[in-house]
């Protein structure tokens, strides 16, 4: 059954770092959820600790969102629980460091499997329910690697782009229907993704780790705007002030920069 209220909410990638924060955010706010990730036993664990501690209700659905078929099966799983998705957070991805050419191309074909397809298709099977009531938010979780191309990193941040323009293109097709859909672009957040990606130094035991936002931030940011019906949610400051820059650098300017930076990260 669904909350009386109506309000459930899917987060993929909830076992960690940002999802996990937004899994907690929405219990606190009263959300039920659906949370997906790979680590059942993590899930469940997290499920129980929110309905402890919010007493709302959880539904752990673990599957490897790299699959093709992984967000059919969550769906036919949502149907069959007889809920409802009011609010779907595209929260799961992850990168690879390295040269393209070097790189495992079954790693970089899963990274566009999760960070594009996934997201893409989560959207497509969630968002005509959404119109039918008028309801709902769509909140996919991009980076400020979205705003330029990224030697050592491509198709991470590639897919990041990606995800920011066709958010921005849903924002515009479902514009005064009631739904709001929005893109989290944080930058670096205290979390375990420099260790997933390999990132060399910035993978290593770091002080400056301690300065970086905490994913519980950047989750409470991205809820706010998607709330205010911010499309384009760039978390931070410094952030946003680099994301206006590049607008008006030359590319050629932009991709040796970004190129000179990672190749430090070795």
């Amino acid at each position: 059954m669904t909350s009386s209220l109506n309000r459930t909410a899917l987060v993929t990638g909830a076992s960690s770092g940002i999802g996990l924060a937004f899994a907690k955010l929405l219990a606190g706010k009263g959300y039920d959820l659906i949370l997906v990730a790979r680590s059942e036993d993590k899930l469940r664990s997290l499920k129980d600790e929110l309905i402890q501690s919010y007493g709302i209700q959880a539904f752990v659905f673990s599957h490897d969102l790299t699959q093709p078929n992984a967000p059919q099966q969550i769906f036919e799983q949502i149907q069959q629980n007889n809920l409802v998705v009011h609010t779907l957070i595209n929260n799961a991805g992850f990168g690879d460091y390295g040269e393209f050419a070097t790189r495992d191309w079954s790693r970089q074909q899963s990274m566009i499997s999760l960070n594009a397809m996934a997201l893409t298709h989560l959207t497509h099977l969630c968002l005509p329910a959404m119109l039918e009531r008028n309801a709902g938010g769509i909140l996919n979780v991009a980076s400020t690697a979205a705003f330029q191309p990224g030697p050592l990193m491509s198709v991470y941040f590639a897919t990041k782009a990606y995800v920011l323009s066709f958010t921005e293109a849903i924002a515009a097709e479902v514009d005064g229907t009631g739904i709001n859909v929005s893109v989290l672009c944080p930058g670096p957040t205290q979390s375990n993704f420099a260790q997933t990606a390999a990132m060399g130094k910035a993978a290593e035991d770091n002080p400056m780790t301690d300065k970086l936002p905490t994913a519980d931030k950047v989750a409470a940011y991205g809820y706010a705007a998607l709330q205010k019906g911010q499309v384009v949610a760039v978390y931070g400051i410094a952030n946003q002030a680099l994301t206006f820059t590049n607008r008006l650098m030359p590319r050629a300017l932009i991709r040796k920069g970004v190129k000179q930076f990672m190749s430090a990260l070795k």
